[in-house]
């Protein structure tokens, strides 16, 4: 399967080589019905400095997450046990990327997922029917429709329950009795029960932002171990998730345009001090309403690069940067975009006195007003 045919190629797919290599090369010892050790597991995430040799050839293990290393490690073993695993953090701290190279690695695929909303009720957690079947013969199992979870359990794979929080708490608490007994009961049917087959477990994700809007029970709560995802805090490690991810999202959009390395350098500058509120000289400062991840910022430098490219055809220009990050800074509240303006002025024009770079960005404040 070509990745240049998908918008999004899942992880599974994007990184089929690399995944193959370690198979091969992987004897650990293995939880039942898992695809790779949790050492190969660790390794395919965190990346290593040894390559993998698939059909001859020498496949490089990249490194695919950024931030606690043991932190992978712990994620890893919970899924080999008793309890589900919960990543939890700020919008855009790459909970659902590690969710679902976690679970390409674990089982192979990553689309066994159930997307959390306010609309998500029981059944579609658990299962549903073809009502037309259902009407004409009755219940069966040719009339169920498996939803991912049962589908997880059924075939002894991770399904991933993405944005938790955002389901009413009635349909969350469907999986208390589930992910205690690993059984699913099927009342419809006569001595309906789906049992887990060994492999089977939940990942799910929750952003510490809607916390309190569906509150977990603290039942469901006791069936997870936590795990907290922190924003990135290097500057340096930021623009390099920054540079690569801009740079895989413009090639399959078939844009053909270089990564400029000192922008990349400035937006994460700008979001991280504007995320934790303190420069890098020490000056303390307002944080905006706003999320300033690391996810907004590549947002921000693939649509700044996209508008350069269609609209002047060249690279990326600092004014399509400057006037795209209004829009990321505006999403929460308009007043953030003072606490923008109050950035420029103080921190900016301090720099622009020195710094090339710095000194064409403060020429671009005209777009902020």
């Amino acid at each position: 399967m070509l990745t240049m045919e998908m918008l999004k190629p899942p992880a599974e797919t994007l990184y089929e080589a690399e995944l193959r290599a370690l198979r091969e090369e992987d004897t650990g010892k293995r939880p039942p019905n898992w695809l790779l050790s949790p050492a190969y597991v660790r390794d395919f995430i965190i990346g290593r400095d040894k390559p993998a040799i698939l059909d001859g050839e020498a496949i490089a293990i990249t490194r695919k997450f950024y931030g606690n290393d043991v932190l992978i490690e712990r994620a890893v073993v919970t899924l080999a046990g008793n309890r589900g695993l919960m990543l939890v953090g700020e919008p855009g701290t790459a909970k659902t990327m590690l969710s679902e190279l976690l679970t390409a690695a674990i089982s192979g695929t990553s689309l066994n997922t159930i997307q959390g909303t306010a609309g998500t009720t029981e059944d579609m957690i658990k299962y549903s029917w073809n009502y037309a079947m259902l009407l004409d013969k009755g219940p069966s199992e040719a009339a169920l429709v498996p939803s991912p979870l049962y589908s997880g359990m059924k075939k002894g794979i991770i399904t991933r329950f993405e944005e938790i929080t955002r389901c009413p708490a009635e349909a969350q608490d469907s999986l208390i009795s589930i992910l205690s007994d690993k059984v699913m009961s099927i009342p419809e049917l006569d001595g309906g029960v789906l049992f887990a087959k060994p492999g089977f477990n939940v990942i799910a994700t929750a952003n510490i932002r809607d916390k309190g809007v569906n509150e977990m029970s603290g039942a469901l709560k006791r069936r997870f171990n936590f795990e907290t995802i922190k924003p990135i805090s290097s500057v340096k490690m930021e623009a390099k998730i920054i540079e690569s991810q801009a740079r895989s999202l413009l090639l399959h959009s078939d844009i053909d345009i270089e990564i400029n390395p000192d922008v990349v350098e400035l937006l994460a500058t700008t979001f991280m001090e504007l995320r934790t509120g303190m420069t890098r000289e020490g000056y303390k400062l307002d944080t905006p309403q706003a999320s300033m991840s690391t996810a907004e910022a590549v947002s921000v430098y693939v649509q700044s690069a996209m508008t350069s490219y269609y609209y002047e055809d060249k690279g990326i220009a600092l004014d399509r940067l400057v006037q795209n990050m209004l829009g990321t800074i505006a999403k929460e509240n308009d007043k953030d975009l003072s606490i923008l303006k109050t950035y420029f002025s103080k921190v900016v024009k301090e720099r622009s006195r020195e710094e090339g770079i710095w000194k064409d960005y403060y020429e671009e404040k005209k777009w902020i007003g």
